[in-house]
């Protein structure tokens, strides 16, 4: 492909991929909206996010296969045109029901869509230029998670809660005919999607979730339930001839460690956005000031997943990734002080720092993931990683509720566990003669 070409399709994956985060944020301001409208609790309605986050959670592996059989341009392209169909949906939903339906149905969208474009990025750029590419696309996708709530309360105000609908349109027409024009046709593989390895999975991952997210959920029979599940998927991938999720990937140290970083990275930027509303209301801190603080931790970690996407071309993916966790220790040391009262100005800066730790180093967790692995197998291997994400928010969000502050002990001892992911990954570069 020519170097205009490439441009054009890193601009129209990042442009698809980037609702996905302005989806998950922007629905937030508008809950209150939309209860009222369908004459709903705001308990009840709070469900249009938790199905989001299951379909999100629940897809990605089994999406990241489908791309790695049937070609990423054909699901990268299905996931886009399942989002537009389910944006247009939501618009027209008459109740609470068809509002969360639709509502996963632009979930499932976005989940094809992100492991197959993630995927063809490795395919179409240069190795060396891979990191600098997923550092645009963890500035974006950090942007879209911060500015969400913002653009969403102002589309409310002018054309109602459907505003945060009408907008994914012409972002997704436009990444859509984009894709459709430059995109390249990658191989596929006639093999056999495992479907019931699919439904374990699926309903594993879906049941972490609503026992996060709604605690009345969970009882000894559906923790049970839960336990059934993932044995019976263990047993099902090591038996079936062609597993959805290829545990032989974990031999390799670099993609293990990078899967493991990405867990505990999101692990300390999930337990850093949860407990400081916490802190700061008990401290009687304005919910303005709050929502200001939190702004200045998302755009500090968009600027440094950018800039951490160049330092990896000089620096090498491990000693980046090391230098990320280095910050976030330092940051989390500076949380400690949250539990005194401390000025705006101090938290302010601690958050800074901790922004800046918790970016930088995801460009490199992600093509270290990619490089690990063949070509035909990116797709899968993009759908673990995202899995492997939501897993560390996961844990985060369930610790946040049973040891608010005391959880910053916990996150320094995981970003300690970082830093030894990030010499256990620079040692695995020595032995194969990367840069260091």
């Amino acid at each position: 492909m020519s170097e205009g070409k490439v441009r054009l399709l890193i601009a129209a994956i990042l442009t698809g991929t980037f609702l996905v985060p302005v989806n998950s944020t922007m629905i937030t301001v508008g809950l209150n909206t939309i209860a009222h409208s369908f004459g709903e609790t705001l308990a009840q309605t709070s469900w249009i996010i938790t199905i989001y986050l299951i379909v999100m959670a629940a897809t990605q592996p089994v999406a990241g296969k489908l791309g790695d059989i049937f070609g990423y341009k054909r699901m990268f392209l299905t996931g886009l045109a399942l989002s537009l169909v389910g944006s247009i949906a939501c618009v027209f939903a008459f109740n609470l029901p068809t509002m969360i339906l639709f509502r996963s149905l632009q979930a499932l969208g976005g989940a094809l869509a992100v492991p197959s474009g993630t995927a063809l990025i490795r395919h179409a750029v240069p190795k060396e230029q891979m990191a600098s590419v997923f550092g645009l696309f963890g500035l974006l996708m950090g942007l879209g998670a911060a500015v969400g709530p913002l653009v969403g309360s102002f589309l409310i105000e002018a054309w109602g809660w459907q505003g945060i609908f009408w907008i994914n349109l012409p972002f997704l027409l436009l990444s859509f005919l984009a894709a459709l024009v430059v995109m390249p046709v990658t191989p596929t593989r006639k093999t056999p999607v495992d479907l019931l390895g699919s439904l374990y999975l699926a309903a594993g991952l879906s049941m972490i979730v609503l026992f996060i997210t709604h605690p009345e959920t969970l009882h000894w029979w559906s923790g049970l339930l839960l336990l059934a599940c993932v044995a019976l998927f263990f047993l099902r991938e090591k038996k079936y001839p062609y597993p959805l999720i290829e545990f032989g990937l974990f031999r390799s140290r670099s993609y293990t460690s990078a899967n493991l970083c990405v867990l505990t990275s999101n692990f300390i930027m999930y337990g850093t956005i949860l407990v400081l509303p916490i802190l700061m209301q008990q401290r009687e801190m304005d919910l303005r000031m709050i929502g200001t603080l939190l702004f200045v931790y998302s755009i500090a970690m968009s600027f440094s997943s950018w800039l951490g996407g160049r330092l990896s071309k000089k620096l090498g993916h491990s000693k980046t990734i090391g230098i990320a966790f280095g910050v976030q220790l330092l940051s989390v040391f500076l949380y400690l002080g949250f539990s005194q009262d401390v000025s705006v100005w101090y938290t302010a800066f601690a958050l800074l720092i901790g922004g800046l730790g918790s970016g930088a180093g995801l460009p490199s967790m992600q093509a270290s993931n990619l490089e690990s692995v063949a070509r035909e197998k990116t797709g899968v291997a993009s759908g673990v990683f995202s899995t492997f994400r939501y897993m560390g928010s996961m844990v985060a969000s369930a610790l946040t509720s049973i040891l608010v502050g005391s959880l910053f002990y916990v996150m320094i001892g995981v970003a300690l566990v970082g830093v030894l992911l990030a010499l256990r990954m620079k040692q695995q570069e020595i032995k194969e003669g990367l840069p260091i």
